[in-house]
């Protein structure tokens, strides 16, 4: 029996797509900082769908979270298929206003954990006879943006380790799809401190935590390499591609100020 690990699974986008798994009848392991949370949605979960779900309630900023997570799957004898890398947040304003402790422990969960969590279950994904890693990035991943530099920074590391990963593991059993949202309804707003000016730009355009849930999980199926999802983030990554950086970086950083 095998499973599709999810971390930052307790909301958001992380939350729609362990339901758009378990939809599939994959079964689940739920694992984000909220026991509680985390508690109602495995049997929520298991309830409507009739698949096996877990979870570990863990915050992802320890040095040791890769670790537990892959000796708790272990313990239980887990085999993991499917590994979404979703877990990750943002700080806004500028890079100076936050300690370093702070901005490590942002790298560490955006970054270091997918990182390790990959190295650490390869080799399992490499016995099945299919499997998939999924990371979320973000359509922050195609430029810089001032007031979110080093968060945006993070999410273009996380496009540029899948897209080489996936070369790497070409012709084996492993399918690499690195998804970039846009703005989506969830709670990353609150959590990144973001000003009024950038909320009431990212309603205009907002996709909901399902859609974007349905996009990702369908690519990955399909073995897509990488993917935006919604026409509009299409087309600002096109945009972001064609026009000069400099003015780009410039109308972002007004949008946060």
């Amino acid at each position: 029996m095998s499973y599709a690990l999810i971390t930052g699974a307790s909301k958001g986008i992380g939350k729609a797509i362990a339901e758009e798994l378990a939809r599939r009848n994959f079964n689940v392991l739920l694992v984000a900082r909220s026991e509680s949370l985390l508690q109602t949605l495995a049997q929520n979960l298991a309830d409507k769908y009739r698949i096996k779900a877990d979870y570990l309630a863990l915050d992802l900023a320890g040095a040791q979270a890769p670790q537990q997570i892959f000796d708790w799957c272990r313990s239980r004898q887990y085999t993991i298929q499917v590994l979404v890398n979703n877990a990750g947040y943002g700080l806004s304003g500028s890079f100076e206003k936050y300690t370093v402790a702070e901005n490590l422990d942002m790298m560490h969960v955006n970054m270091l954990v997918p990182v390790q969590l990959t190295q650490l279950l390869l080799p399992q994904l490499r016995q099945q006879s299919r499997a998939y890693i999924l990371n979320i990035a973000s359509s922050a991943a195609y430029q810089a943006v001032p007031l979110l530099s080093l968060y945006a920074a993070t999410k273009a590391f996380m496009l540029t380790f899948s897209r080489g990963l996936r070369q790497e593991l070409a012709g084996s059993a492993v399918s690499v799809t690195c998804v970039s949202p846009g703005s989506t309804d969830t709670d990353f707003v609150q959590r990144a401190n973001i000003g009024e000016k950038g909320r009431k730009a990212a309603q205009k355009v907002n996709m909901t935590a399902e859609a974007v849930a349905a996009v990702s999980v369908e690519s990955m199926l399909a073995g897509k390499a990488e993917v935006i999802p919604g026409l509009i983030n299409k087309l600002g990554a096109f945009m972001v591609w064609l026009m000069p950086k400099g003015l780009v970086e410039k109308t972002a950083m007004q949008i946060y100020q």
